[in-house]
């Protein structure tokens, strides 16, 4: 059988995006086992997936040079592996990459397409057009190590499907509706379905319990669930509203379809949870200046917000109606 040896550490969304990728080439390739390395709380991401073997780490223990390069024999010494891929492309695995091919190995790795994504998010480039998909990025890594790979970009819902998940936050402000949205969102919903809260950290906890208690039919979920749990609430939920955040790829994940919410950024960076139609993009489609970002971590180049602020909440209620049954 042979051995692919495959690594990233973060970030959790973009570790998530790989899940449907592995899936899907281990079924067309069987012969062939897929070792995952990365941080030891993204396990449960991996879960059932034959012939792929999670092993997770604690980078704190690989600092440097010379603890990558110890990193790096332990994982020839432990798996043998005949092809190394590299599905993250910066310092850490640039220098994890150095020992592999001082043993002799080829490294595939995936092209980010930087320079694409510089000129997409430059705000004078009025001819936006939309990048290759990050799944399809890390597919290519595969794909030069002349296996086959079809993605099929389809969601796999997994059991009957109930209520609403609603995760308003994000971890930068230019991929965050206003909270004041994203209550009246909630608060017109609960009127009607049941509605989960999913965050986490301290003072999203607090916001969540807070709406819990002044809308009825919600329930917070944020800091109640581990990983496991809550990829398993979110495979029961008949739709999942997001940012532009790790809920959106979770539920891509466990075969939910997800209503997204883009402000600064924008699906065409290729970031869209994987298998989620188009349709479900909630955005402010007439900003010459979307998207501005890659990551929404860069300040409004008008100062307002726009793409957040006039983003009419009421597409994202007609969309979480739709085909209810």
């Amino acid at each position: 059988m042979t051995r692919i040896l495959a690594y990233r550490f973060s970030a959790f969304g973009d570790v998530a995006m790989i899940v449907p990728v592995l899936r899907e080439f281990l079924e067309q390739n069987p012969d062939v086992q897929v070792t995952m390395v990365s941080r030891k709380n993204f396990a449960d991401l991996f879960r059932n997936i034959p012939n792929l073997t999670f092993h997770g780490i604690d980078l704190t223990k690989y600092n440097g040079f010379w603890g990558l390069r110890r990193l790096g024999r332990e994982l020839v010494k432990e798996f043998k592996p005949d092809f190394i891929a590299d599905l993250h492309d910066v310092i850490r695995t640039k220098t994890l990459d150095l020992f592999f091919q001082s043993r002799g190995y080829n490294v595939y790795k995936i092209d980010k397409g930087k320079e694409e994504k510089e000129h997409l998010t430059d705000i004078w480039n009025l001819n936006k057009k939309p990048l290759k998909p990050t799944t399809e990025r890390y597919a290519e890594v595969f794909r030069a190590m002349n296996f086959p790979l079809q993605l099929s970009h389809k969601l796999r819902p997994q059991i009957e499907k109930v209520g609403i998940g609603l995760a308003p936050f994000a971890q930068h402000h230019g991929k965050m509706l206003p909270i004041d949205k994203t209550f009246e969102v909630a608060r017109i919903l609960s009127q009607k379905y049941s509605i989960f809260f999913f965050g986490g950290g301290a003072k999203e906890i607090e916001i969540l319990d807070a709406w819990q208690a002044q809308l009825p039919n919600t329930k917070s979920l944020a800091g109640k669930l581990k990983l496991k749990e809550e990829l398993d609430k979110i495979a029961s939920l008949r739709v999942m509203i997001s940012m532009d955040s790790a809920n959106m790829h979770l539920a891509s994940l466990v075969g939910t379809r997800c209503i997204s919410v883009w402000g600064s950024t924008h699906p065409f960076a290729g970031f869209l949870g994987y298998g989620q139609s188009v349709a479900d993009v909630v955005q402010v489609k007439d900003l010459t200046c979307r998207p501005c970002s890659v990551f929404g971590d860069r300040p409004c180049y008008r100062g307002d917000w726009a793409c957040l602020e006039e983003l009419d909440i009421q597409n994202i209620i007609e969309l979480a109606e739709q085909d209810w049954s």
